[in-house]
């Protein structure tokens, strides 16, 4: 009778551990279904072509939301809905439950990864310096300006770049933060910032816009590293994000990743050449 007053409590146990694991299924999975029923995601962009772009009547493109709207459509969500935020207001926002993913170019670090729960790879750039024509101060990097007492570089706040300069020893009063890449643009133009930084591909899709010829790009700045971004979830919210890295892995293998990217300038062949693990992991 002892022993099958233990088999029964161990049999107990097991039930009770599948209808936990149940319900910690259903809780995971009920981020996705009701994504479903509103028809739509609520993404964060920043309006920095080409990782995110707003058109004038409010369509969002851009290599991110396309990629992540195509994925998204695979889930059974019909459409995302972006809206506009600075890079340091990105996550805090997501955590807050006022967006349901960022997909922004919100570069990998081991403390963003800390705080959110990121897709694999997606897209992968390297850094950049808006300048003057002919380079008058002859940056080459973020510890070039940091040598010029006199220099300011603008930068997007809360973003890679900042703190990038920031690092380099560049002081807090002479790392200007810029709400967008127009703004950066006009305040390089008009010599209120010595230069201005966004990865490679969003200075040049500025620079292609402005048709400047007194303007010139320094890429990529010598130092920083190459980064690659990815949709960042909410943590708690990894069934949905183990989801969209289910598509997004056929999306790359059938190529139709490269197909979506590529045309924006993003090398699909970069982000599949490395992984989440290695990005969260980098120092």
């Amino acid at each position: 009778m002892k022993k099958l007053g233990i088999l029964a409590g161990v049999a107990g146990l097991a039930v009770s551990a599948v209808f936990l694991a149940s319900g910690a299924r259903s809780a995971d999975d009920a981020k996705l279904e009701q994504l479903k029923q509103q028809g739509f995601a609520r993404v964060a962009i920043a309006n920095e072509p080409p990782y995110t772009a707003v058109a004038a009547d409010g369509k969002v493109s851009g290599a991110a939301p396309d990629v992540a709207r195509e994925i998204f459509k695979r889930l059974g969500v019909k459409d995302i809905v972006a809206s506009i935020s600075e890079y340091g207001a990105m996550i805090p926002g997501l955590q807050a439950g006022r967006f349901d993913v960022v997909t922004a170019g919100l570069f990998m670090k081991p403390e963003r990864c800390a705080a959110v729960a990121y897709s694999e790879p997606v897209l992968c750039d390297a850094e950049a310096l808006l300048v003057k024509k002919g380079n008058p101060k002859g940056f080459k990097s973020y510890e070039d300006i940091a040598k010029d007492s006199s220099a300011t570089v603008g930068a997007p706040g809360g973003g890679t770049e900042e703190k990038l300069a920031l690092n380099a020893g560049v002081p807090r009063d002479r790392v200007i933060v810029v709400p967008d890449g127009q703004s950066g643009l006009k305040m390089v133009q008009d010599g209120r910032i010595d230069a201005y930084s966004l990865p490679v591909l969003s200075i040049n899709d500025l620079v292609k816009k402005a048709n400047d010829p007194n303007l010139a790009v320094i890429a990529p700045v010598v130092g920083a590293p190459v980064y690659c971004d990815g949709a960042a979830f909410k943590k708690g919210d990894e069934a949905l994000r183990d989801a969209y890295d289910v598509e997004l892995a056929k999306l790359k293998k059938s190529g139709e990743f490269a197909k979506i990217i590529e045309p924006y300038g993003f090398s699909a062949a970069a982000a599949m050449s490395t992984t989440r693990e290695k990005l969260c992991s980098a120092k």
